[in-house]
């Protein structure tokens, strides 16, 4: 039978995150363009986690995305493998959506949208499409000068790494390297 003791820092560490998750919505809702992000079990669980060094994102993550800079990374076992690379996420109204634990799920080398419609008048090309968020959230070729529908942007090289390196299963954060700092100093 445990005793009742003092916490453990490990323990203490988790309570004072756990007791954050209410304080970060308006910490991320600030540095997300007023999109109110409340503190999940992934996020709380990611924060639990060393960064991946010149990253925002935890060891765990396969992929990072900072929608704050604009760059995004590809990591193997903790480590930039790949990046930071420039992208475009999601537009005023069709923001990309934010997550700690997003998950691939599909991969398509010359996926067409079903939605919209390239500057031709046809259905836009999203190729090497790695999509990772419901809705058909996806990393693809396309221009990382311009804003997406939710998507990730590439140039066309480093959406075909992304296609050849990622996997379906693994991990993709999507986050505000700011609301993530936040986050993590007040955790201490």
């Amino acid at each position: 039978m445990d005793t009742p003791t003092a916490a453990t820092p490990d323990r203490q560490r988790t309570r004072r995150i756990a007791a954050l998750a209410l304080g970060i919505t308006a910490v991320a809702g600030v540095a997300l363009g007023g999109t109110a992000v409340a503190a999940s079990p992934a996020a709380l669980a990611a924060w639990s986690q060393p960064l991946v060094p010149g990253t925002p994102c935890s060891i765990t993550a396969s992929a990072c995305v900072d929608l704050d800079t604009q760059r995004s990374w590809l990591i193997t076992d903790g480590k930039v493998v790949r990046g930071p690379v420039p992208i475009a996420s999601g537009g005023q109204g069709r923001e990309t959506p934010v997550g700690h634990s997003l998950r691939v799920y599909r991969k398509e080398a010359t996926h067409v949208s079903q939605e919209f419609l390239g500057a031709d008048g046809r259905p836009a090309q999203m190729p090497w499409s790695v999509f990772f968020e419901d809705g058909g959230i996806a990393f693809h070729g396309g221009d990382p000068e311009r804003a997406s529908a939710g998507c990730i942007h590439l140039d066309d090289a480093d959406a075909r790494a992304y296609f050849e390196h990622l996997q379906i299963g693994d991990q993709v954060q999507v986050v505000s390297a700011a609301a993530e700092a936040a986050a993590r100093s007040s955790a201490r």
